[in-house]
């Protein structure tokens, strides 16, 4: 950036308001300057550029050929910048809201239910992250965090909201309507503390020694495997919920296992709180006392 050859910003403000106006009064006033700052700023950027921008006048202003030619790079220049930033910030500070959650729940509980949290807050923008790895997930790059995993693992100030069971799925008339965990493939989330091995536990049987098992990193991938007639799956209730919204799914087996993670909210430190951080907080946790 330093080999860049350009005028300071407060020049090239200076410039633009005083062109918008035609009036080096106006533009003061817009930029909370004086009347004679704007005129210095405008007069540096002309000897900087070594050409005059304007015709001055004793009661008009008007643009000269150069300045004419300089203000629609200008223009696009600061609009540049604006787009930049709105997409870096995520738009008007308070009115934003960058979650950070894992994919599963951003899929399928949080996006079907998008709709209701628009209707609430309709002056909500929402900018959802799902990176779990990384500097996206590094402190300072959300606003809220929704976190799976146990009690103990979470800071003090995190809220629960949501206690979940798992049960295996597949796509209607897999396996010819009568799946068997025992011979057919089966998928299931990496990292996970109830998994294949907890929910047979459960119910008296063993997961036979060397039973091959195909592990992802986020449920979204096993669950579309088995959506897609390719074996059988753990899901989490909401989960089942979400994908039966629009996919037929099948529950072979009626056992549910309750999970030993589950779902906690993350709120900002007091001094990193705004009006979107409080909403989202009272709207999700409002809805998930009406069952989810």
């Amino acid at each position: 950036m330093s080999g860049l050859n350009l005028p300071p910003l407060t020049w090239l403000r200076a410039f633009e308001a005083a062109a918008r106006h035609l009036s080096f009064t106006l533009a003061a006033q817009e930029l909370n300057l004086t009347q004679s700052a704007i005129s210095q700023h405008v007069r540096s950027l002309e000897s900087w550029l070594g050409q005059d921008l304007f015709h001055r006048q004793s009661r008009a202003l008007t643009l000269t050929e150069a300045g004419a030619n300089y203000l629609p790079m200008v223009r696009e220049a600061f609009a540049t910048l604006a787009r930049g930033t709105r997409a870096f910030t995520g738009g008007e500070r308070g009115r934003t809201l960058r979650i950070l959650c894992n994919m599963t729940f951003a899929t399928w509980w949080l996006a079907p239910r998008l709709g209701q949290l628009a209707e609430a807050l309709p002056w909500l923008t929402l900018n959802i992250q799902t990176a779990t790895w990384g500097a996206e997930n590094a402190p300072g790059n959300s606003d809220i965090e929704i976190r799976f995993g146990r009690r103990e693992d979470m800071s003090a100030s995190a809220r629960l909201i949501l206690e979940e069971t798992i049960t295996p799925v597949c796509a209607p008339g897999f396996a010819g309507g009568a799946p068997d965990w025992r011979r057919d493939p089966l998928f299931d989330c990496a990292g996970v503390m109830s998994n294949w091995e907890t929910w047979l536990q459960a119910q008296g049987h063993d997961l036979p020694a060397g039973r091959k098992i195909h592990l992802a990193s986020t449920y979204v991938i096993s669950l579309t495997a088995a959506i897609a007639g390719q074996g059988l799956a753990l899901a989490q209730g909401f989960m089942i919920d979400g994908i039966r919204r629009t996919t037929p799914l099948a529950e072979p087996w009626p056992h549910r296992l309750k999970l030993l993670e589950a779902y906690y909210l993350l709120p900002p430190a007091g001094h990193a709180e705004t009006p979107a951080t409080r909403a989202f907080t009272d709207w999700i946790e409002a809805e998930m006392q009406r069952g989810g």
